[in-house]
C-alpha cells in the first residue's frame, strides 16, 4: 500500500515521492551514488531527521556506509564504521525489520560514540536480493510528535521503506553488474593500448638498432652520412619517448573521484601539450560536477579524440573545450589535422576509435557528432546529461 496518510499533500503527493524516489535510484549507475540516493530518498519520503545505510563486508565491518542529515564535521568526529553488532547486526543476519521507540531502551543497544547524535525512535529494514543481504538501510528521529512511550515511525512507514528497499536492491545488484563490466572493459582498454605501445616502440627500436649500426659502419669511411644517420637516431629516439609519454598519459588512472573532471581533463591536455610537438588546450565554462559515469564517459571520449588528432592526424594545433549544456555538459575537441571523410572511413572498416566514442556517448545518455574532411581537419563534439 502506498497510500501516505498524514504527510502534506495526501496520497496523491505519496505516490508522486515514492515515484521520484524509484526514478532517482534507476537514473544512477555507480554503486556509491546509488547508495547515496536511497539514503536521500527514504529520509525525505519519510521525514526523519537521520538516515543511513550500510553495505557489510565479510569481516564482521562495513565496505560502505553512507549517511544523511549529518554535517561532514560531525562525521569525521564521530571516528571509524561501526561494527556490525546489536541492532545493525540483527537487520543483517536475521534479515528482520526494526522498528523501535527508543533504540537506547532496546537490550542490543550497544551504546555509540560520543560525538554521535542522540537518536530515539529507530525504523530499519534489511536490503536483500533474495536469500543475500545487500546492506542495512535505518532512519532514526522522525520529525513528529511522538505518542507517550511509543514510536514516531508507523507500520505503513514501514510498508513505505520496505517497498525502497526491494527496488534498492534493484538499483545495486544493476549498479553492482555496471562496475564490473566497467572493470571487464578498462581491462579491454589496457590490453589495446598494451598491444599498441609494444607495436609503436617496437617499431620504432628495431629502427633505432639499424640505425646505429649503419652510423657505426659509416663513422670512419664517410663521417658526414654518419653524422646524418646520428640525426637520425636522435629523431626516432625522440618519436618513441613521445609514444611512451601518450601511452603512460592513457594508462594512469583518471582521478575523477578526488579533482574532478575539470582539473582532470586540464592537467591531462597540459601533460599532452608538453609531451607532443602540437600545441593543445583546454578551456572550460560553467561546468558543474556531473554523475561519475558521465563524467568518466567525458574523459574517455576526450583521451581518445586526442589520441586520434596527435597519433594519427598530424594536428599542429588541438583545442579542448567543456562546456556547460543545461543540466549536463558539452565537450568539444577540434585539431587543424590532415583530416579524413567519415563515410569512407566506414566503408573502408576502419573507426579511429569513432565506435566506442559513439558506444561511451549513447551509455551515459548522450550524443556524438563527427565532422571532419581531408585537408580540413577533424571536430569531435560529444553532449551529455547532468543527473
Amino acid at each position: 500500500m502506498l497510500m501516505t496518510k498524514g504527510r502534506a499533500g495526501g496520497p496523491e503527493a505519496g505516490l508522486s515521492r515514492v515515484s521520484g524516489a524509484l526514478l532517482a535510484m534507476s537514473r544512477h549507475l555507480e554503486v556509491r551514488d546509488v547508495l547515496k540516493t536511497i539514503v536521500v530518498s527514504a529520509r525525505e519520503l519519510l521525514d526523519a531527521e537521520y538516515a543511513a545505510l550500510g553495505v557489510p563486508d565479510d569481516h564482521g565491518g562495513f565496505a560502505q556506509f553512507v549517511v544523511d542529515g549529518v554535517s561532514e564535521e560531525q562525521w569525521k568526529a564521530i571516528g571509524p564504521l561501526p561494527r556490525q553488532h546489536g541492532i545493525l547486526a540483527a537487520m543483517l543476519k536475521d534479515a528482520t525489520p526494526q522498528r523501535l521507540a527508543d533504540v537506547r531502551l532496546d537490550d542490543r543497544f550497544e551504546g555509540w560514540p560520543s560525538a554521535h547524535p542522540v537518536m530515539s525512535d529507530f525504523l530499519g529494514l534489511p536490503i536483500a536480493d533474495g536469500d543475500e543481504v545487500l546492506g542495512a538501510v535505518f532512519l532514526a528521529n522522525k520529525r513528529c510528535p511522538k505518542p507517550e512511550g511509543g514510536c514516531g515511525f508507523t507500520a505503513e512507514d514501514e510498508e513505505l521503506l520496505s517497498i525502497l528497499a526491494q527496488h534498492a536492491a534493484i538499483a545495486l545488484t544493476n549498479a553492482r553488474l555496471y562496475e564490473r563490466s566497467r572493470e571487464l572493459t578498462i581491462a579491454g582498454e589496457r590490453a589495446r593500448l598494451a598491444h599498441e605501445l609494444h607495436d609503436a616502440v617496437s617499431q620504432k627500436l628495431f629502427s633505432l638498432r639499424l640505425t646505429a649500426q649503419a652510423a657505426a659502419a659509416l663513422v670512419d669511411r664517410d663521417p658526414v652520412r654518419a653524422k646524418e644517420e646520428l640525426q637520425q637516431i636522435a629523431l626516432l629516439a625522440a618519436e618513441a619517448a613521445d609514444e611512451l609519454r601518450s601511452a603512460v598519459v592513457e594508462l594512469r588512472p583518471a582521478a575523477l573521484d578526488e579533482d574532478g573532471l575539470v582539473a582532470t581533463l586540464r592537467t591531462q591536455v597540459q601533460v599532452l601539450d608538453r609531451a607532443h610537438s602540437a600545441h593543445v588546450t583546454f578551456a572550460s565554462r560553467g561546468v558543474r560536477a556531473l554523475p561519475a559515469a558521465q563524467e568518466e564517459a567525458v574523459l574517455r571520449v576526450a583521451q581518445e579524440a586526442l589520441h586520434n588528432a596527435l597519433r594519427h592526424a598530424g594536428a599542429r594545433q588541438v583545442d579542448v573545450t567543456l562546456a556547460r549544456r543545461g543540466q549536463g555538459a558539452r565537450l568539444r575537441v577540434a585539431d587543424d589535422g590532415r583530416g579524413f571523410d567519415p563515410s569512407a572511413v566506414r566503408r573502408a572498416g576502419r573507426h579511429l576509435g569513432l565506435v566506442s566514442m559513439r558506444d561511451r556517448a549513447g551509455g551515459v545518455g548522450g550524443g556524438l557528432t563527427v565532422e571532419s574532411a581531408p585537408g580540413k581537419g577533424t571536430v569531435i563534439e560529444m553532449e551529455v546529461p547532468g543527473g
